[in-house]
């Protein structure tokens, strides 16, 4: 986590075309009060995307679903969590998990015995063997501090209390980095272990970390840290800063560069609502539809500017909020947001780990409702949000991305020459918007039908149904069925192709053109 302490129906016409040279067509949902056999009246902005099905494709990996963040090791552990994450699984193939705490001393790793160290992997090997069974290898974090190697005993404010100290003997905390990896490379085999990633702490910018001064202690944890799991096997992946507010990217690679310390990615955070101020130093009004991407931006020029143009970044976690906002990550604005954040980071990144994919979270307490305003894609009782639905049409996406002169659409092309396009009416949380009309012209290629599914307020999100029932702070047995009811996005529709699509504020749609 970064800081914060710190219904509609579907209608569909032909337009008549020639031996299809190009084609128009589009989807018009009905609007609340017209009868699903009349044609939607198109109102609000319009805009004709044009497509050319021949022109050439550029890579498009889908970087936004390899990872996912978690709040901490020990929660998955739990047999909803561990549900939660094959959910997540099925919808987006995702490979890595990262959480915090794997050293905390809830898991039992560190003690010491008439100040000699003791380790126990026992808990370390049963959360690392329940992703390794459900096919998710670790983003490995390394932290928090151990109490009894700990220089500071005071604990962060989080509600399991974890401690962001430095390591009172540095010796001892190498020895016991080397004997973590070391472990792990003999219960799980080089093979594998060397596809897992390893990061060195968690935003230590801010107070996830109280050395004193701040960068230059965490360089020294660094130093140790990568050249003591570099002993285990050369060929781990090590990295870091994994700062906040897209922190210290020079200023790492620099170090690591001058002092001949190993690095193999590059890591750091950036959440929708940061400020300007705290990332780029400097008063802007930036909005939250933009500011992952410009913050994404930045640390790829810098990357590229560096001594190591080439390291590979991980945004390691990100969200449109890092508070606990009900109407931004509950809500369908979540749809837009993810796409067109996607549309704007595509060549910026490796990899983006989207903070968090459950609501099995106890970073302020134990989840008191379904609904406070969670980063989990699926909220509390395996009720899924619109963010999860979002991921689940997102996923559908091509690997090959087509040209688009829009803020608004995605165009890609999967390997058997299907076009998937996504369309969104971007609108902030209480902000109204009109509808928005697309035009989609085809160029090179005769589409016959397409199949399309979407997620808004009235499709892929419980939310309204939660506040209909009255918010209730512990629903029912029933009412949470009624509610996972209420999340699951209206069925695909596979049509003749047909007139434009009209979308409504807050809606996000994925089309496969076939």
């Amino acid at each position: 986590m970064s800081h914060l302490y710190s219904r509609r129906k579907i209608l569909v016409t032909v337009t008549a075309c020639g031996f299809g040279a190009a084609l128009v067509f589009g989807i018009a949902p009905f609007i609340h009060g017209q009868s699903s056999q009349q044609p939607a009246v198109a109102s609000g902005a319009a805009e004709t995307i044009e497509i050319d099905s021949s022109a050439q494709t550029t890579p498009f990996p889908h970087f936004w679903e390899q990872m996912f963040g978690s709040g901490r090791a020990n929660l998955s552990l739990r047999e909803d969590w561990r549900n939660d994450l094959r959910t997540v699984k099925k919808i987006t193939g995702f490979q890595y998990v990262r959480f915090h705490a794997i050293l905390d001393d809830e898991n039992g790793v560190y003690q010491e015995q008439h100040g000699q160290p003791v380790y126990n992997f026992s808990y370390v090997d049963q959360i690392y063997d329940g992703l390794i069974a459900n096919g998710v290898r670790p983003f490995v974090e390394i932290s928090f501090m151990p109490r009894q190697l700990a220089a500071n005993p005071a604990p962060h404010p989080f509600w399991y209390k974890p401690l962001p100290s430095p390591p009172n003997d540095p010796a001892k905390w190498s020895a016991f980095m080397q004997s973590f990896a070391d472990h792990l490379v003999k219960r799980y085999g080089r093979q594998e272990v060397e596809q897992w990633y390893f990061e060195v702490w968690n935003e230590p910018n801010i107070d996830f970390w109280d050395g004193i001064p701040k960068q230059q202690t965490y360089f020294a944890l660094y130093d140790l840290t990568a050249n003591a799991i570099k002993k285990a096997d050369p060929a781990l992946r090590v990295g870091g800063p994994a700062t906040a507010q897209a922190a210290w990217i020079p200023e790492f690679i620099e170090h690591c560069t001058q002092s001949h310390v190993p690095f193999d990615f590059v890591s750091t955070h950036v959440y929708g609502n940061d400020t300007a101020q705290d990332v780029f130093g400097h008063a802007e009004n930036i909005q939250r539809r933009d500011m992952v991407a410009r913050a994404a931006k930045k640390v790829f020029d810098q990357v590229k500017g560096s001594a190591a143009p080439s390291t590979p970044i991980i945004w390691s976690e990100y969200n449109a909020t890092y508070m606990n906002q009900v109407e931004v990550t509950d809500s369908a604005f979540m749809g837009p947001w993810l796409a067109n954040n996607i549309r704007e980071c595509d060549g910026l990144t490796a990899m983006m780990s989207y903070w968090t994919f459950s609501d099995v979270f106890e970073e302020q307490g134990i989840v008191k409702t379904p609904f406070y305003g969670g980063y989990g894609l699926i909220a509390e009782r395996g009720i899924p949000k619109a963010a999860f639905n979002a991921f689940d049409l997102l996923h559908r996406l091509g690997d090959r991305r087509l040209a688009a002169k829009s803020e608004n659409a995605l165009v890609t092309k999967r390997k058997d020459g299907t076009i998937a396009v996504a369309l969104w009416n971007y609108a902030e949380p209480g902000e109204k918007v009109q509808p928005k009309t697309f035009y989609l012209k085809v160029n090179g290629v005769t589409i016959h039908r397409y199949r399309m599914q979407r997620v808004d307020p009235d499709s892929g999100s419980g939310l309204g149904a939660w506040e209909e029932m009255g918010k209730p702070v512990s629903p029912t047995l029933s009412q949470i069925q009624q509610l996972q009811q209420a999340s699951q996005m209206e069925k695909a529709v596979e049509e003749p192709s047909g007139k434009p699509v009209v979308l409504g504020g807050q809606s996000l749609a994925v089309l496969e053109l076939r």
